[in-house]
Parts: structure tokens; sequence; C-alpha cells
């Protein structure tokens, strides 16, 4: 099977009402990243030093040296950044979830205390502030375990969220695979949570960001001063807030890290976006620890099965789409066959899939797809011997209730039409009326010419199949 395991297509145009508690337009949501004195060290028996997210853009790893300048940089977020910005969240009463690395925890036994008495929630960082890419799959896995023991050992409690960032490919299954979190982190994919199957198990993902981000002021391409990263912020709620209050709701992730937004320099951007929601009417905004989204996704957004045909056998897939253009279960043969993933799991989808199918087959091929047509309100009709389909296709149209006169013209009018091309009159019939069909069945016969009318068959067809499509998906 060629499949494509990226899914493109999400929620699509028309996203679930989030329905947040007290009808909030937005679910507002700020992340505290504690990385400090879990970073790569060779203290911390790393190859070399830390090189990410600091003050100095560019740096490079220093094998086997310890890097004095980054690891101050990086005690700042733990002995000045982490209190400055507990201060103004607990200040402000607004809720946080930590995203803590167990082993920078570990070493840092008063803000945990700090951080448990505020009633953040501690969600698992990883053991380690290292690359996952990099580790063979067991080793991987032996360190996401060992993460969620050190956690319990440190927090008092299981992690219910996981989050790595520096992620591999296997980071989300391996960590959906202990069936410990209510929620897992490592995507950036939407603005709401959603639900996916992995190995086998339903997990609930929640997207994070690196777009309002703070990590952005240790880019090539990002924030140099508070303002810029304040007006980021701002214009993204603002965004939010306003589709929430068209009535699609969205969460807003904020991501921060104790040595960088943790500056006096940036802490007073935040305070004042942090003012800037207050402004909104009570109760509009709903700050949210990651693990109250989780809870209330859950409450009201529970997993919900649905037909996933990407994921199909053969026979499955041709059992179910066979009937999609009449009596050619070959287009369906052939979609099977296609680069099918979990874009295709839609009407819209999957009638992409079969129309590429039926557009690129020949001349004959199609011509025979026509000719598996039934004639409109004709003999096979009568005798019901039409497909299911057909069927409730004619009789959404009336006509399956036709007077003898109206009977008689549609007989002569398909005897005429076949006469002249060859192939049935074709009209999606669950479009119109029967007085509409009767009207363009007319006309087409008095206007068109053999050719114009093949072209005008085939798009009907592409039609019926995408409204048989639709019944079914």
């Amino acid at each position: 099977m060629n499949r494509y395991p990226r899914d493109m297509i999400g929620y699509g145009e028309k996203p679930p009402n989030a329905n947040w508690p007290d009808q909030a337009k937005i679910a507002v949501q700020f992340v505290l990243n504690y990385e400090e004195g879990g970073e790569n060290n060779i203290l911390h028996s790393d190859p070399g030093s830390e090189a990410f997210l600091s003050e100095i853009v560019g740096a490079e790893s220093w094998e086997g040296e310890r890097h004095w300048n980054m690891e101050s940089l990086y005690e700042y977020g733990a002995r000045a950044g982490f209190w400055r910005l507990h201060r103004l969240f607990t200040s402000k009463c607004i809720p946080v979830t930590v995203f803590g690395v167990v082993t920078a925890l570990a070493r840092s036994p008063e803000q945990v205390a700090a951080m448990t008495a505020a009633r953040w929630e501690i969600a698992c960082h990883g053991l380690k502030w290292i690359e996952h890419r990099t580790l063979e799959e067991t080793t991987e896995k032996e360190s996401i375990n060992a993460a969620i023991q050190l956690h319990h050992e440190i927090v008092g409690e299981l992690p219910q969220g996981w989050y790595t960032g520096r992620c591999s490919m296997n980071t989300v299954r391996l960590a959906a695979e202990t069936g410990q979190f209510r929620y897992i982190s490592d995507a950036y994919d939407d603005d709401l949570p959603y639900w996916r199957q992995i190995s086998g198990r339903t997990q609930l993902i929640i997207p994070y960001t690196l777009d309002a981000n703070d990590m952005r002021f240790a880019t090539a391409q990002g924030f140099n001063a508070g303002d810029q990263f304040l007006n980021y912020l701002v214009d993204s709620f603002d965004t939010l807030y306003a589709e929430g209050l068209a009535g699609s709701p969205k969460m807003m992730s904020i991501g921060l890290h104790c040595r960088l937004m943790g500056r006096p320099g940036r802490t007073m951007a935040l305070q004042r976006f942090i003012e800037y929601t207050q402004t909104k009417p009570s109760r509009s905004v709903w700050y949210a620890r990651r693990i109250d989204i989780a809870k209330h996704w859950e409450e009201h957004h529970p997993f919900s099965p649905k037909l996933q045909p990407h994921l199909m056998n053969q026979s499955q897939f041709i059992k179910m789409f066979g009937g999609i253009f009449e009596h050619s279960s070959w287009i369906a043969e052939r979609a099977f066959a296609l680069e099918l993933g979990p874009a295709h799991d839609t009407a819209a989808g999957l009638h992409s899939a079969m129309v590429r199918v039926f557009r690129s087959a020949s001349r004959s091929e199609r011509l025979g797809v026509l000719r598996a047509h039934p004639d409109l309100a004709g003999k096979l009709a009568v005798a019901k011997k039409l497909t299911h389909e057909s069927t409730s296709e004619q009789a959404s149209a009336g006509l399956d209730s036709l007077t003898k006169c109206e009977y008689q013209e549609f007989r002569d009018l398909n005897s005429a039409y076949v006469e002249k091309h060859k192939f049935p009159f074709i009209i999606a019939a669950r479009d119109y009326t029967k007085f509409q069909i009767l009207a363009a069945f007319q006309q087409r016969l008095r206007t068109n010419s053999t050719e114009e009318e093949f072209i005008v068959a085939c798009r009907q067809v592409e039609r019926i199949a995408q409204l048989r499509l639709e019944d079914i998906l």
C-alpha cells in the first residue's frame, strides 16, 4: 500500500466549536519551559556544551568542554528569570503549565516547591534537554520511561502531559505507547486539540507553538525587542478572539523560557500582553493549564471513530467504494493504488483520488462508465433493477412517481438521446427536480454535439460520485 502518513486536512474548513467554559471566545495557555540544569553539559555526561536557545545566537557546542558563558546564561533562568515570571503570573492570577525537564527540576527543588504552591501544572519535558533525533529507539524509550519515574519522585505525582521539543520521528509514538499521558504536545499543526490513533491507542494531542514563543529572541530571524513580541502576541490574540466571536473559538499557546522571557527588558512586554487580554469582557478569555484543556476536550469532544479509507485493505476498499462510479469497480481498484493518506478520509479527499483515475482513463474506459449508467425513469427503474444508489438518486428527484405521460416523455427522450450519442443521458438527479431534469434533457438533446455531451456527462458522473461519497463519509 502506497500510503502518505502526514495529516494535511485536520478539521478542515469547519473546525468544531471548542465550547470553552462560560462560552469563552478564546483559551489562552501559558507554558513556562524549565530547562535550566537539564541542558547539554559534560557535567551531565553529555559530549559537549549546550548550543541552543540562549543569548549567544548561533552558538556551537564545545565538545568535551564546559562553556562558562552558556552555563551562566542558563543559570540566570533558574536564579532570577523564574522568580520574576513566577511573581508576574501569581500576581495576575494566571495559571501556568510548566514543561519541566526532570533533571533540571531535580536540581531546582525551591522552584518546584513554588510551582506546586501556585498550583501550576508540571508536565514532563523529557529526562534531559537534548536532541532525541540522534537516539536509538530503544535508548529513547528508556529515556522516556526514566523521565516518567524521576518526575514522579520529584513532583510527587506522575505527569499527565508530555512535550519533548527536540524530538525524533519516534517520540510521539513512544510517549503514546507508555499509556501514561492524557495529552502530548509535540505538534504545531493546529489551533485546537485533536485525537490521534497511535499504536492501537487513542491519544489526545494539544498542539504547541514556536511562533508565539520567546525562543525567537534567541534565533537569527526573530524578536529583537519586547515590543515586537508584544505586538505579535496581541495580533495573534486579536485574530483568534475575533474567530471566537464569530463562533469558532480557538486556543492560543504562548511559549516562554525562564532565561529568555525572565530578562527584565522582556518581562514587561509579557505583563502588558496579560493586561491587554484582561481588558476583554469577564469570562470571555479562559486562562487555562494544558491539563485543564485536556480534561475539557475529553468531556466535550471525546474520541469518535471515523472511517479511514486510506487504512483499509484492498478488498475492504473496493467493497465499500466499488459502486461509487456506476458498475465500475476498476476505478476504486486503481484509486486504492494511489498515494492515499488521512487527507483522503473525507468525501472531498477520496473524490479527488477517484476522479484522478477517471480523468486519466482512456476514452473507451470513460465511455464504458457512461454506458454503465441506467436510463432515467427507464425500464430498469420500472422493473426495480437499479442499484441502491441509482434508485435513491432517481427517487430524490421524484422520478419514481411520474405520471404515464411523463414516463412516456422520458422513454422517448432516452431513445432519441441514445440513438444520437450512443450512451445514456446522465445528470446528478439529486441536484434537480424532475421538471428541471426534463428541461435539461430536452435542451442538451437539442443543442449539444456528441463531443460536448461526452464532456458534460463525464462531469455529471463525477458529481454523482461526489454525492455518493458524501453519503458514506
